[in-house]
């Protein structure tokens, strides 16, 4: 790849033409038939990629994220290269680098006396500010384009939510059947049936066999990007050493392969399930490779459908993959262009809590969240249950602000954007919105937990105890969420059921859940105690939150990013 602050040599044939548009191509936009390349013309063009600290650092971004990012960027500039099309590639370490989108994009410009400049819509908000920055500020005109690898134009989404209070998905998601036709026969979906996710909802059996993972060992620039990474973001959250994504398309599609064959088929009866120490499961480990370019939501659909088609996988398993990339990832992009910037400062259930410093550290008695938390800290990964139903489900249950959790969020996954990160803790996981994107908040007590999973067999709380000390926090702070609610949720008709039977419970047993609550609440930020009073074994509460150690915001981007 060619370095920074020397103009791109002449390919075969261009003698000194001078080049006329410059194309920066930003890192989660590694799609060769993306906007921006799509008229590429290799004699007068130059695309521009890099790499910037402002990016890694906005929010402290998982190590093994930024090493993926990086290194699926440098394979994706020589493969450009290798076509014949000049890549200015600035990387982290190189001279003179800026550490910004906006710094590199200026001195790229200088350095070629381009024409003009053509990019495609970026992923967050505040990227999307700078761009109209660059409009108004570098010189040449900034084209900026549509994203033509979602389903879903932006302008398009906006047309159907309107006006309207509430978005809901599965209304938008059956429009996107009928447009793409997706497991359609005529203007009727296959089966007879939109959804099949009663059917999507077993836990796993015990002595359940589940497939390996695909992994894909750092090559020689994986590695370089590794070192690299730990070097210079030694702070960050998160660990290396299992570092296994695919960082090129061939790699990705490998993947993807590997799961038609070996997790589809049984994908959809245990898409919720979850198990100690095992934590990819059936799903597809798509999510990266996707939401940076390498793959693109059509063709995987199209190549489950066609799976489901020829008998290898059955349709409630398709069905329920095509409803997280067509549904859910159309749905939560759509609404994040909508609704922003206001979307983020909405709080709808007035929480206020701080993050407690376990979601860092791991560092809790209760096993469910020392699982997720240490899985997600060595993988960069937590499936979609795990992020709502054990990790978001307690930062709702708890009353933790939704700014702190989404950032967590952002951190943490090597898969996380604000576009889709946003609207699914914001909405789905907080209902900081206010029934915007869901009809009633997702919470839970441990005895959904352990009905889908093994977490509870090793936890030093007991599930099965509604109070006390040794009582799993889950059950006494769902029922306190409740009452704590009742006001703004009571007369929720989804939520008719255990408002009756709180309606019916013993004042005794109403005030022992709140002086429960209360005093594990009170307690959250405490430093390491002993464990709940009738178990034996120690238990790691979680240690008093240190600002000088939590991957923080930089407040002045805080203020950008929620503003806009």
């Amino acid at each position: 790849m060619r370095a920074a602050g020397r103009p791109a040599a002449p390919s075969a044939g261009r003698g000194l033409i001078p080049i006329r548009t410059l194309r920066f191509l930003l890192g989660d936009q590694l799609t060769r038939r993306i906007a921006t390349l799509t008229d590429l013309d290799p004699d007068h063009d130059v695309v521009l990629m890099v790499e910037v600290r402002a990016e890694a650092t906005y929010v402290r971004h998982h190590k093994q994220k930024i090493a993926f990012l990086f290194s699926a960027m440098r394979h994706f500039a020589a493969e450009l290269e290798a076509e014949g099309i000049a890549v200015d590639y600035v990387r982290l370490d190189a001279p003179g680098n800026t550490g910004s989108f906006t710094g590199e994009l200026e001195r790229a410009v200088a350095r070629h006396a381009v024409d003009r400049v053509v990019v495609t819509e970026p992923g967050e908000w505040r990227v999307w500010e700078m761009m109209q920055g660059w409009r108004a500020d570098l010189g040449p005109p900034v084209e900026i384009r549509d994203d033509n690898r979602f389903l879903c134009p932006r302008a398009d989404f906006a047309a159907w939510a309107g006006d309207r209070r509430s978005l809901r998905m599965e209304t938008f998601y059956r429009g996107m059947r009928r447009r793409t036709g997706l497991l359609m026969e005529g203007g009727e979906p296959t089966g007879g049936r939109w959804n099949f996710d009663p059917e999507n909802r077993k836990g796993l059996p015990k002595g359940h066999v589940v497939p390996e993972r695909v992994g894909f060992p750092p090559d020689a620039v994986t590695a370089e990007v590794i070192a690299l990474v730990e070097h210079a973001f030694a702070d960050h959250f998160g660990e290396t050493d299992a570092f296994a994504w695919p960082v090129t398309r061939a790699e990705a599609i490998t993947a993807f392969k590997h799961f038609l064959a070996v997790g589809l088929p049984t994908f959809g009866d245990y898409q919720d399930a979850m198990r100690a120490d095992a934590p990819f499961l059936y799903h597809a480990l798509i999510a990266p490779a996707l939401n940076a370019g390498l793959l693109t939501p059509e063709e995987v659909c199209r190549a489950a459908e066609r799976a489901y088609r020829a008998g290898a996988a059955p349709l409630h398993c398709v069905e329920g993959f095509i409803r997280q990339i067509l549904g859910w990832r159309e749905y939560v992009r759509g609404l994040y262009w909508a609704r922003m910037p206001d979307y983020a400062a909405s709080n709808a259930l007035a929480a206020t809590r701080d993050l407690p410093w376990f979601y860092w550290s791991g560092e809790t008695a209760m096993n469910c969240l020392a699982q997720c938390i240490g899985a997600t800290r060595t993988h960069a990964y937590a499936h979609h249950i795990q992020r709502l139903m054990v990790t978001g489900n307690f930062a709702l249950l708890a009353g933790i602000a939704p700014a702190q959790v989404e950032e967590w969020y952002l951190v943490v996954y090597a898969d996380a954007y604000e576009w889709v990160e946003l609207p699914n803790v914001h909405g789905m996981v907080l209902w900081a919105d206010g029934g915007v994107m869901g009809s009633k908040p997702y919470a839970a007590s441990g005895a959904y937990i352990n009905r889908m999973s093994d977490y509870c067999r090793g936890c030093a709380y007991d599930v099965a105890k509604k109070s006390g000390p040794s009582a799993c926090p889950f059950n006494y702070l769902y029922w306190n969420f409740l009452i704590r609610h009742a006001e703004r949720l009571a007369d929720n008709p989804r939520l008719a059921m255990p408002y009756r039977t709180l309606a019916r419970m013993d004042p005794t047993k109403r005030a022992a859940i709140l002086d429960d609550a209360a005093r594990f609440l009170d307690g959250l930020d405490a430093a390491p105690s002993a464990a709940p009073a009738d178990q034996g074994s120690l238990a790691l509460a979680a240690p008093r939150s240190d600002p000088a150690r939590r991957p923080a915001r930089d407040t002045a981007t805080t203020a950008s990013r929620r503003k806009g």
